[in-house]
């Protein structure tokens, strides 16, 4: 049977998805249900998960469990590659996508688009950060 921490983990990231379309709406980029399927955007589903996860240890096995310190690490990392990496790669989509749309307008050129909606702002993340707390606080 899964534990409380993992379904909180599983209703975070769930919740996380169905506010995507909501705040692309409200920061003006209009209404898109699919983007509830997507990558990247506000807020960070990774960041929420990990949060709502470690907290939920933090709440059961107490902040000295060693559990605790291996998923506040694991949360760490996953945070820093939201917005380190995959963030930078998003950036270079971006301008190969440019590169593209300019070799399109002189050449014969069938690519497929890259996406570019892959990591995550600061921003981001505090708003999945504080949707996973909000998360554990009313499950835990």
């Amino acid at each position: 049977m899964v534990h409380e921490v993992g379904i909180g983990a599983l209703v975070s990231a769930v919740a996380a998805q169905v506010l995507k379309p909501f705040m692309d709406l409200i920061q003006g980029k209009g209404f898109n249900i699919f983007r509830m399927l997507d990558t990247g955007g506000m807020p960070s589903s990774h960041t929420s998960v990990v949060t709502t996860l470690t907290a939920g240890v933090a709440a059961y096995e107490g902040v000295s469990s060693p559990l605790f310190g291996i998923s506040l690490v694991i949360s760490l990392y996953f945070i820093f590659e939201a917005t380190g990496l995959r963030q930078e790669v998003g950036n270079q989509a971006r301008v190969l996508n440019e590169i593209i749309d300019k070799v399109r307008e002189t050449h014969h050129f069938n690519a497929e688009e890259l996406h570019e909606l892959i990591g995550h702002t600061w921003a981001e993340v505090t708003g999945g950060f504080a949707l996973g707390l909000l998360v554990a606080w009313m499950m835990f």
